[in-house]
């Protein structure tokens, strides 16, 4: 492993905590905010953001090789864009186009994180 790819993950990581937190804010909104019918969206927002976060937060500590942070880096820009697109859409009337965007890297995130495992 080398020392840029273990210095990576504690930003990851720390980004993983800012996004659990902006989805709580996110969910409190939701629950007390007058949303309407826009309600749903921005708590699947808040719901995709929180549990990206938490995986962000614990797979980002220690050290990560190559694939893990490429990996953790992928599933941070599909959660800002999923779910920063979704909120935004809700909340102020932005489109949603980076949404799908958002979701595929998602994917391709976790299935990075499933080679990085398998590999292990």
């Amino acid at each position: 492993m080398n020392a840029m790819a273990s210095r990576t993950s504690a930003p990851l990581a720390a980004a993983g905590a800012l996004c659990a937190a902006t989805a709580v804010a996110l969910g409190a909104y939701a629950a007390h905010g007058g949303l309407g019918d826009d309600r749903a969206l921005v708590q699947t927002a808040a719901a995709v953001a929180f549990g990206h976060g938490i995986a962000l937060a614990a797979l980002g500590r220690g050290p990560a090789g190559r694939l893990r942070a490429l990996a953790l880096a992928a599933l941070l820009l599909g959660t800002l864009l999923f779910a920063g697109s979704v909120a935004l859409h809700a909340l102020a009337g932005l489109p949603v186009a980076a949404a799908p965007f958002g979701g595929g890297l998602l994917i391709v995130g976790w299935l990075l994180l499933a080679v990085d495992f398998a590999r292990r």
